[in-house]
């Protein structure tokens, strides 16, 4: 199998069998997915050759998988939970052939242009067919990201989430979108793209209540454009909760209500956001030639003696020492 650049320092990653024997096929694609996708087991087809291709694109803390292969199956066995160190919720766009998703007693089926998501900490089996050249995007979301952006208590089930008459159409096209665009643009637009793209995912969920939970009320949707009209604006030196309350049509005391409601302050998440921000750019290569002043301006800050102490504080050692890494 053809392996393109190195797990622990790429953005990028792809794997192709057609370079190896047909026998052999089968077996390099089932590292190969266990390597972008976590622990997964797929099922070995009754036919000797298996041409595949898997390519991984980093979002962030997330990733867009893109899958091409033949009919199969692939499952989340036990076993695969057990030695699995963390979770993910997998956010699958069919672009070609169907897929079945079997998961805590649900079946959803996937044609090309749907999409559907599933959780990676419970078995589940994905049966590929209907066609010759399968392929799909499936994007990679930690566990944490959409729980942040869900009611306490939610109860997951497995959904088709293209079938939501208000937002099921603009999941589809922010995941086209998000799988087109993922290596052409930069990775803060990409992180930026995906949560707009959880966003909508978890309005979905939300408004249809799914096992009970409750639908998402005003609150939560003002909570949601609330902090997407902080991140879209994260870079703005001074920043100022007023700004922020007039963008989403609220109060500046609302905007504190809110923040104070999840257990912070308008200024500590900005502070917390802009430090993630500026220690992702540190240890990302393409930026080794800029000056630790010049990115922490960038995202906003105006005092560095400030920044430094603030950094350290958040990550317990000075920006140099986190380059360094």
């Amino acid at each position: 199998m053809q392996q393109i650049a190195r797990p622990d320092c790429s953005p990028h990653l792809a794997w192709n069998t057609e370079d190896v024997r047909p026998s052999e096929q089968y077996s390099y694609y089932r590292e190969a997915i266990c390597q972008a996708f976590m622990k997964l087991t797929p099922e070995r087809p009754s036919a000797s050759g298996f041409p595949a291709r898997v390519e991984s694109v980093r979002l962030g803390e997330g990733a867009v998988n893109r899958v091409t292969f033949p009919e199969h199956v692939v499952r989340r066995s036990a076993a695969d939970i057990a030695s699995s160190n963390r979770t993910c919720y997998y956010l699958n766009l069919k672009l070609a052939g169907r897929c079945r998703i079997e998961q805590s007693g649900r079946d959803v089926s996937l044609s090309p242009g749907q999409v559907g998501i599933f959780d990676s900490a419970r078995l589940f089996s994905l049966h590929h067919d209907r066609g010759p050249r399968l392929q799909v995007a499936s994007f990679w979301v930690p566990t944490q990201a959409l729980h942040d952006r869900l009611p306490s208590g939610f109860d997951f089930v497995p959904a088709r989430l293209s079938d939501d008459p208000l937002v099921g159409h603009l999941i589809v096209e922010t995941a086209r979108a998000l799988n087109s665009a993922a290596l052409s643009a930069t990775e803060q637009e990409n992180v930026r793209l995906l949560g707009v793209l959880l966003d909508l995912v978890a309005l979905s969920l939300s408004r249809h209540g799914q096992r009970g939970a409750e639908p998402m009320s005003l609150v939560e949707a003002t909570w949601i454009a609330l902090r997407r009209a902080v991140h879209r604006r994260l870079r703005e030196p001074g920043l100022t909760a007023a700004a922020i309350a007039m963008s989403v049509s609220i109060s500046e005391r609302y905007v504190h209500k809110l923040f104070e409601r999840a257990g912070t302050t308008f200024a500590c998440y900005v502070m917390e956001h802009r430090l993630d921000g500026v220690a992702r750019e540190l240890r990302d290569p393409r930026m080794m030639e800029r000056a630790i002043g010049e990115i922490a301006f960038d995202w906003g800050f105006a005092d560095l003696s400030h920044f430094a102490r603030r950094f350290k504080q958040r990550f317990g050692c000075t920006p140099r020492d986190w380059r360094r890494g």
